[in-house]
């Protein structure tokens, strides 16, 4: 791709695996700073070493260490994830194009999401758990290419647990909310999702985008 072409949020292939944008800066030699889908690991590189893929109904692809599969028809239900495809957010919303964010309540087809964002209808798509029948694979240009016992690896959150300690939150870190300047402790755990003590729940990928929150204090239990 052309540097100008780049857009925060974008999702790009890059050494074969799905990666999404999260901040473009031209001075920089490697001006693209991108998140690994699979397991949220930031990469830097060059716009000419990425190709963008714009996501479709029935893409299926990783999600920090678990498969979803696009549909545009599903009827979201609270506790479903949605990709926001089309981003038109109101002066009090704060997301943009691709974020994926939790269902908290559905009226009318539109949802409010666990970070108490509005998002219309025709704004988002739902991420249906699992691989779909007939689903086109996006977690990789060239499956081909990517021997099946790293597939395996890649759909395991446990793996990832368990190979890197920087994706692992616990109960009693306190993170700030940089958009809403909120800080918060984490209460409670799920397998891939944290409670903050004022009610938030979030996915733990978030916790590791930088724009959204900042550790700034970790439990350490002796």
């Amino acid at each position: 791709m052309k540097l100008y072409q780049v857009r925060k949020g974008q999702f790009v292939f890059y050494e074969n695996e799905l990666h999404k944008v999260y901040s473009v800066k031209p001075m920089f030699k490697k001006s693209i700073h991108m998140y690994r889908l699979k397991d949220m690991k930031q990469v830097l590189t060059k716009s000419s070493e990425i190709q963008h893929y714009k996501p479709q109904h029935n893409d299926t692809f990783i999600f920090y260490g678990k498969r979803y599969t696009i549909d545009q028809y599903a009827k979201p239900q609270p506790g479903d994830y949605i990709l926001i495809v089309k981003p038109a957010p109101d002066f009090l919303d704060h997301y943009s194009l691709n974020e994926i964010e939790k269902v908290e309540s559905v009226e009318d087809g539109n949802v409010i999401t666990t970070r108490d964002n509005g998002v219309k209808h025709n704004e988002y798509v739902v991420m249906v758990p699992g691989r779909q029948d007939a689903s086109q694979e996006i977690a990789y240009y060239d499956k081909n290419l990517v021997p099946e016992e790293q597939q395996l690896q890649d759909e395991s959150i446990s793996y990832l647990a368990e190979n890197d300690e920087t994706l692992k939150p616990a109960v009693g870190d306190i993170y700030l909310d940089v958009r809403n300047n909120t800080k918060a402790m984490i209460v409670a755990m799920t397998e891939d999702e944290i409670v903050f003590g004022h009610g938030v729940q979030v996915h733990v990928a978030e916790l590791l985008d930088e724009k959204s929150y900042e550790l700034i204090y970790q439990f350490e239990v002796d």
